[in-house]
């Protein structure tokens, strides 16, 4: 698998360097600071009624040249290990299902956000390849005072997702880290 890395430095909206990190299914923007993704987009590659491969016996990997979180980042807590372009939208090309299990496409989620409203958002996501392309831009939020875990890794405020369809915007959610109140998706749409 490959991968393509550029180093920008002070970027307006902050005080330290980031990665972009380009591959045939995302782009990825990547704090090394917060050991978190700052943005991905990707192209959903497989619709509904797609063959799906199994996720089964699939496990997150580190990056050797870039210092992302790993393993302990996530031990006995309420963080999942949350894709960012998810399995599901390339799990019909088994090579292409793998690159999702990097920690470059994986942030600090809470497991009641991850396991529910933030799952039904991308099997829509899915659906809507019904209408044609479907392309989808997640930015990690962050704040100044946004908590870092003891091994080092830092907790997203929360999540912003657009998504169009054949180039067309189609929406706009924002869904706050955190426990949530409701597995409805139309309840974090902002437009």
């Amino acid at each position: 698998m490959r991968y393509l890395f550029l180093i920008l430095f002070t970027l307006p909206f902050s005080c330290f360097s980031q990665i972009i990190i380009t591959s045939d299914i995302f782009e990825i923007t990547y704090s090394e600071e917060y050991e978190q993704p700052l943005r991905v987009e990707y192209t959903v590659l497989c619709d509904v009624d797609d063959v799906k491969n199994s996720r089964k016996g699939l496990d997150f990997y580190t990056c050797d040249s870039i210092k992302t979180s790993d393993d302990q980042d996530y031990y006995k807590n309420v963080w999942d290990k949350g894709h960012m372009a998810p399995a599901a939208a390339f799990n019909c090309d088994i090579d292409k299902l793998k690159q999702t299990f990097t920690y470059l496409n994986c942030a600090l989620q809470h497991q009641d956000l991850n396991r529910a409203t933030w799952r039904y958002l991308e099997q829509y996501e899915k659906k809507l390849t019904e209408k044609g392309r479907v392309k989808v831009r997640i930015d990690i939020l962050f704040e100044e005072n946004s908590k870092r875990l003891p091994t080092g890794a830092v907790v997203p405020e929360g999540f912003r997702k657009t998504i169009w369809v054949n180039d067309q915007f189609h929406g706009l959610w924002y869904f706050p880290n955190e426990s949530i109140k409701t597995t409805h998706i139309y309840e974090y749409k902002l437009k």
